[in-house]
């Protein structure tokens, strides 16, 4: 098979595409021939040699990526033969190998793709979309929310859009040029705000005066400069939810920057970081990332979120990696062999 392998930690280029050895499916595992395969930024600290949050680095060389899509093409020993010929959508977990032609994952982590969404859909529903779905686990979103949400035009910022409006809410989206700008108000933004022009806070706060309100909920990936101006546009009671700090770059050090509690308090707000033990324990379930797998599937299918996706071919994975380090991607990033 073909894949895209890294050797080295460093930059973009580093990624390879080259020939390999196909896997072997073991016992209770299948094999997928893949045509989508997921790309996160957390893809990118890796590649340079920056764990993030995973327990460690992968040992050299790994083929990156954990989010695949396709078809069940072998199955291990054991495995139950009725997954054989189905189109499926799977997180491989902690080990690599996403970023090939063909992947290996226990069968027990599979999901079925509805028959209404392709491959790269899917595999942006069962990374991003679980993710924010994880995220709104921590407010009540209805008509009354008005919603304040930075890089709305990125995976996780299209799907949070989308949500609120479909709840009845309002939505003021940030995004980065007017390209981006366009594709949140056509995902049903009241208001898409260019954050490069530094008169945006003024608008957003006109357009929450003129209807008596304020913001009740920052959805914050970003941090940085844009988070904290949108602070000052929520209103007694807001809650600002941090689930990442992309304006700063991840690092293994790096973390969001909260106010402190007297702060807090004197604006009448709370702050909280959604991320890890907290997000898994708000879904209350024995198996919570699949519990929010499946639902993200299911809205999907229903289409209340419908994923953007950002497409390159396998073969330009360091193109991909270079795109998503300079915001220069909209919606869910996916190689497609």
């Amino acid at each position: 098979m073909h894949a895209v392998r890294l050797h080295a930690f460093g930059p973009a280029e580093n990624l390879t595409y080259e020939k390999t050895e196909d896997p072997e499916p073991g016992p209770g595992q299948v094999r997928i021939a893949v045509e989508a395969a997921g790309v996160h930024l957390i893809d990118t600290a890796i590649r340079t040699g920056v764990k993030g949050p995973l327990p460690h680095l992968p040992d050299l060389p790994t083929i990156p990526g954990r989010e695949v899509a396709g078809t069940v093409e072998a199955l291990g020993a054991g495995t139950d033969p009725s997954w054989l010929g189905k189109k499926v959508v799977t997180h491989l977990g902690l080990a690599p190998g996403g970023y090939a032609e063909l992947a290996v994952v226990d069968a027990d982590r599979l999901h079925e793709i509805p028959p209404n969404l392709d491959a790269a859909a899917a595999v942006a529903l069962i990374g991003t979309g679980r993710t924010a779905l994880g995220i709104l686990n921590f407010t009540d979103v209805g008509p009354g929310t008005v919603a304040l949400v930075p890089a709305a035009a990125g995976g996780i910022g299209t799907l949070l859009v989308q949500y609120v409006k479909h709840a009845g809410g309002t939505v003021i989206g940030l995004a980065g040029g007017p390209r981006k700008t366009a594709l949140v108000e056509r995902n049903g933004a009241d208001l898409a705000l260019d954050y490069k022009d530094p008169n945006w806070p003024v608008l957003a706060g006109e357009f929450l005066d003129a209807r008596g309100t304020r913001a009740t909920v920052l959805f914050d990936g970003v941090g940085g400069p844009a988070a904290a101006a949108a602070l000052d546009l929520l209103g007694p009671g807001g809650l600002h939810l941090v689930f990442g700090w992309s304006d700063q770059g991840i690092s293994d050090e790096g973390g969001p920057q909260f106010l402190d509690e007297a702060e807090q308090i004197r604006r009448g707000i709370t702050q909280q970081s959604v991320l890890g033990p907290a997000m898994m324990q708000k879904v209350g379930t024995d198996n919570p990332m699949r519990t929010l797998e499946l639902t993200a599937l299911d809205l999907g299918a229903r289409g209340v979120l419908t994923p953007a996706v950002h497409r390159f071919p396998l073969s330009e994975a360091a193109a991909a990696h270079r795109a998503l380090e300079t915001r220069g991607t909209t919606g869910k990033v996916v190689l497609e062999p």
